[in-house]
């Protein structure tokens, strides 16, 4: 959105590098206009570049789902504005959006608002592919009814509870979770924040058939923050945000020969001060990850159309690769 429709934004996603100033004052008020209106018809430019999952093609950036989830990573105010602007309409608008940009996949978890989005998607004709994160604990849906609600092409072990299994000790339970979803007849995946996480599971031969690397470590202990070196972070809350995770993580992803989908790119909104920042963002993301890697980013469209800028930073700085 521009300045007329939101006066207080001044570049693209500024308002979330400003948000602990922001959420202190009064609500939020837009227009329904500047909210979004129905989506025009038609592709929204050239295709996206590509890659391969398994048997499957998909574009080299995939719509993250934290947002819809309501998971802001910079508090309770602004999570509380995201889970009330996704609707299960809206969702289903926003998906239809990122697949008229050529964004042709999306991670997302099973819930009941993801069901409604898929069922109503398929309905109208909608080809976009869905990977599905998974704790893997008892309390989760079964992975046989993940593949029966949502039918995702793949099933990742998420990355919080896999960073906590491997710390104590029982990443067994992790690669048991890897074959029960096999069994299941989809592509199954690891994500992880600690990059020492994807080595270990690269090294050992583990059979996964893709990565979700964070491009930062936010499941670093108290005592683990302590003993780091010190070094400038973006912090807001609990959260820290190390520049130097992000070489970390893509030097382990170039070294993993299954795909790699990175997240987090844009650090939850902290690389989003200007327009310049985000295509830096992208830039680097690209450049450090491999060919056949991809992202996965989250979108918020109520200030700005960030679906159509996404993409055309991907195509700026992605290139595709058989």
């Amino acid at each position: 959105m521009g300045s007329k429709d939101c006066p207080d934004v001044t570049g693209r996603r500024e308002f979330l590098s400003r948000l602990p100033l922001a959420v202190t004052g009064s609500a939020f008020v837009l227009s329904e206009a500047a909210r979004g209106s129905d989506a025009p018809a038609g592709p929204a430019g050239p295709p996206l570049p590509t890659i391969r999952l398994g048997k499957h093609r998909v574009s080299r950036l995939l719509a993250g789902w934290n947002p819809v989830l309501g998971y802001s990573y910079m508090g309770p105010f602004m999570d509380r504005h995201m889970r009330e602007y996704f609707t299960l309409e809206r969702t289903v608008k926003f998906l239809q959006d990122c697949e008229r940009h050529g964004i042709t996949a999306c991670q997302l978890g099973h819930s009941e608002k993801a069901i409604g989005a898929v069922r109503t998607l398929r309905e109208q004709g909608s080809k976009i592919k869905f990977l599905c994160l998974h704790s893997g604990r008892s309390g989760a849906a079964p992975v046989e009814k993940v593949v029966a609600d949502l039918a995702p092409i793949a099933i990742v072990h998420h990355g919080g509870a896999t960073d906590s299994l491997f710390r104590t000790g029982k990443s067994n339970e992790v690669r048991d979770f890897v074959k029960r979803v096999r069994d299941a007849g989809v592509l199954a995946g690891v994500s992880a924040h600690n990059p020492d996480c994807i080595k270990r599971v690269a090294d050992e031969g583990w059979p996964v058939d893709l990565f979700m690397t964070c491009f930062y470590y936010l499941t670093r202990t108290p005592e683990q923050l302590q003993k780091a070196a010190p070094e400038a972070t973006l912090q807001i809350g609990h959260y820290s945000f190390f520049e130097s995770d992000p070489l970390s993580m893509t030097e382990v992803a170039r070294q993993v020969d299954q795909p790699c989908l990175g997240f987090k790119i844009l650090g939850a909104g902290r690389r989003c001060g200007s327009q310049g920042a985000v295509s830096e963002a992208f830039k680097f993301a690209f450049e450090h990850l491999k060919p056949t890697d991809g992202v996965i980013v989250g979108m918020y469209p109520y200030f700005q159309d960030q679906v159509r800028e996404n993409a055309q930073n991907t195509r700026k700085f992605a290139k595709a690769r058989a």
